[in-house]
């Protein structure tokens, strides 16, 4: 038996906002808002919570108020690719116009990947395009 990977809780000052914002970078939809969270979810999750194995369903994002903003380097964060057909660096300059920053973690010259972090500071990577 294995758990599933229901969710990312995001905590932030301004939860809609930031839900606003990763829905837009990703392409994914409310499912529900309140002044306590917003959850976001990939497009067609509807179809399939009714079509594929609880296990196989893809989890969302859970945007949560708190008061303090954030301090320091997350411990976890987010790694995206673009798909092979798509212009990596047009995603990347998508992201910033959107509100993302470049930032730089102390990335090796020759990396494969460039961090990022959104409106609230949160890092995340855009990696090298791939098939799979």
């Amino acid at each position: 038996m294995a758990l599933r990977w229901y969710s990312t809780v995001v905590e932030s000052t301004d939860h809609r906002a930031l839900a606003r914002w990763w829905g837009e970078a990703l392409g994914w939809e409310a499912a529900y808002e309140s002044d306590l969270e917003v959850v976001l979810v990939p497009p067609r999750a509807a179809e399939f919570s009714g079509s594929l194995p609880f296990h196989r369903v893809p989890p969302g994002m859970v945007f949560v108020p708190v008061e303090h903003g954030k301090s320091g380097k997350n411990r976890l964060h987010w790694d995206f690719a673009p798909h092979s057909s798509d212009d990596r660096d047009a995603e990347i300059q998508r992201l910033v116009d959107l509100g993302a920053r470049i930032i730089d973690v102390g990335e090796p010259a020759e990396s494969t990947w460039t961090v990022l972090a959104d409106p609230d500071g949160n890092e995340f990577c855009v990696l090298s395009a791939r098939d799979e």
